[in-house]
């Protein structure tokens, strides 16, 4: 089995968290988001990974010199051979799959990085593929699927008319990774691309009238991390989760001094709190230090410095200074509001 993980968009509507690194990286209740992914994915197939394959963008568009490192050592850490794929120009979902084409080979997972989930991964022999798949109020925003006797019989992106209201959530398994490459280089080398991009969409609608049967996925949790309110919300999630597993996330040479953690908490390592109360749904990274200050329900990153604060819905960068009375902020690393 191998897991496919295209990821090479800037991350444009969780700005400013996203000018300095690119947001699969961004650190959700003390991992990278793109961690927390494929370690959810490792965990559920039931499946020996043998490589996760990682397509990223180019260093122009904000990927840091050190972003392969960081992430063949996410694959080191899972047991698995990593690689990495670098998509120079944005044509499209199927485009980016393709930039792994060494990779697609045998049973494979595509995992796309905007969300975070919680799903039954139970892969049926008999079925060609699964998409995963998750009732939305508002259908318009999303690719959906139709379904008849238990298979995909539709793919619709972003229908103007409801048609279904399955979103799919940008998580599929491919039985033939072979297949997929093979329908996505048709799609390339015929310059097939309605929409401007060359859309995995177009891909599976091939795959499907060729006789291919896809299940829909069950999804049980959905967490977004496009903007900074929901991003917010799925470190809520992810701490309630980790704390429903009986983890520990509090490092243990926090210093507290006349402060209060409240659960669901993550501490990094070498966190001085003084003064404060923290939590509950706060994730907090290494090496700060806040005083003076009340935190609830935020996200805040590593080398921040927080005082006479009262924060609740807020997302600050790395590195970030903040002296103030605002409560719902969102700050990018390196800022100081003081």
């Amino acid at each position: 089995m191998r897991i496919i993980v295209p990821m090479a968009g800037i991350g444009s509507r969780l700005r400013p968290h996203t000018l300095t690194i690119p947001k699969p990286l961004t650190v959700i209740a003390g991992k990278p988001i793109v961690q927390r992914l494929v370690e959810d994915i490792t965990a559920v197939v039931n499946q020996k990974i043998e490589e996760i394959a990682f397509i990223i963008g180019p260093s122009s568009k904000g990927f840091p010199a050190d972003t392969s490192e960081k992430l063949l050592a996410i694959a080191k850490e899972l047991g698995a051979k990593g690689s990495v794929y670098v998509q120079e120009e944005a044509l499209g979902t199927a485009h980016a799959i393709h930039c792994a084409k060494n990779s697609l080979s045998g049973p494979c997972v595509v995992a796309f990085v905007d969300t975070l989930f919680k799903a039954d991964f139970t892969l049926d022999a008999n079925a060609d593929g699964a998409i995963w798949v998750k009732q939305v109020d508002d259908p318009s925003a999303f690719g959906v699927v139709k379904l008849k006797d238990g298979f995909i019989t539709d793919f619709v992106e972003k229908p103007k008319e409801f048609v279904s209201d399955l979103a799919i959530i940008g998580i599929y398994y491919f039985k033939d990774g072979d297949k997929l490459l093979e329908e996505i280089n048709y799609l390339i080398d015929n310059d097939i691309r309605p929409s401007g991009e060359f859309q995995l969409t177009e891909v599976l609608e091939s795959l499907k009238q060729q006789g291919a049967k896809f299940l829909p996925g069950k999804v049980d949790a959905w967490m977004d991390c496009g903007k900074k309110d929901p991003t917010v919300d799925t470190n809520t999630q992810v701490l309630g989760f980790e704390q429903a597993a009986g983890n520990n996330l509090v490092s243990d040479d926090v210093v507290l001094e006349n402060s209060e953690i409240i659960q669901p908490c993550f501490v990094g390592k070498n966190v001085v709190l003084k003064n404060t109360t923290l939590g509950p749904n706060v994730s907090i990274g290494a090496n700060s230090l806040v005083e003076n200050t009340t935190i609830k329900n935020s996200l805040i990153q590593s080398n921040v410095q927080i005082s006479n604060a009262n924060l609740d819905n807020a997302m600050i960068g790395n590195h970030a200074k903040y002296n103030g009375k605002y409560t719902s902020v969102s700050i990018g690393d390196y800022t100081e509001l003081t």
